[in-house]
């Protein structure tokens, strides 16, 4: 009995130990305490401003993310198209206030180069194919043409220079067109050089060729000398 109630006692003490030193470890410490009111007294902290902040992308984080180009008519700047790597053709009337896809129906997605003829602003040109060469680069299939503004396309060829990098109009005449062509992004092909039409891309004629392995990335016009390219 004696030892019975020796083992009570001893159990009975190392309870009480155990509580006294759980009740000490977690009454904090002074310092911590000191510093605690320090900093309610310090009011709110500058980091308070940023909590409700969160990150938005962006971008270009996705595919179709990369502006490969844009054009602006320019008697109603207010009116703009804008060419997206592997997203298609976009257009505002409101400056950008709000964007409608104009080139979903179209046999690619994948744009190089815009251009409005300035003689008569409803006559659109979309180069296809992007001209950023990189190893996820898309191709397209040709140049084509839009006589209402964007509402409707038609592709008028060249459709194995696969990358087209610029398209000039004629700034009086606007069935005068240049095509820049980079061609097939991974070997040779002849379908690289300047192209030119005077038919409004009924036909066409390689006007610059210098090799199989040699594409144009860009062109420019003298608008006051148009010949002079």
């Amino acid at each position: 009995m004696s030892t019975i109630c020796t083992r009570m006692t001893l159990a009975l003490c190392w309870m009480l130990l155990s509580t006294n030193g759980f009740a000490a470890a977690q009454k904090p410490k002074p310092e911590k305490q000191a510093a605690a009111a320090e900093a309610a007294s310090a009011g709110p902290s500058p980091m308070d401003k940023f909590k409700s902040l969160e990150f938005r992308e962006l971008g270009p984080a996705v595919m179709g993310g990369r502006i490969d180009d844009f054009a602006v008519v320019e008697s109603h700047p207010n009116v703009v198209f804008v060419g997206v790597a592997s997203g298609g053709v976009w257009k505002t009337v409101n400056n950008g206030t709000t964007w409608e896809p104009v080139f979903d129906k179209e046999g690619v997605s994948t744009i190089g180069d815009i251009s409005i003829a300035p003689s008569d602003p409803s006559i659109v040109w979309v180069g296809s194919g992007e001209p950023n060469n990189r190893q996820s680069s898309s191709w397209g299939d040709g140049i084509y043409k839009s006589t209402d503004g964007g509402k409707t396309w038609k592709n008028m060829g060249l459709a194995e220079t696969r990358h087209i990098g610029r398209v000039l109009v004629h700034p009086k005449n606007p069935d005068v067109v240049y095509v820049a062509a980079l061609g097939h992004l991974w070997g040779p092909n002849p379908e690289r050089g300047v192209y030119k039409t005077v038919d409004g891309g009924k036909t066409w004629s390689q006007v610059l060729k210098i090799s199989n392995d040699t594409g144009v990335s860009d062109i420019a016009m003298d608008t006051e000398s148009p010949d002079t390219l």
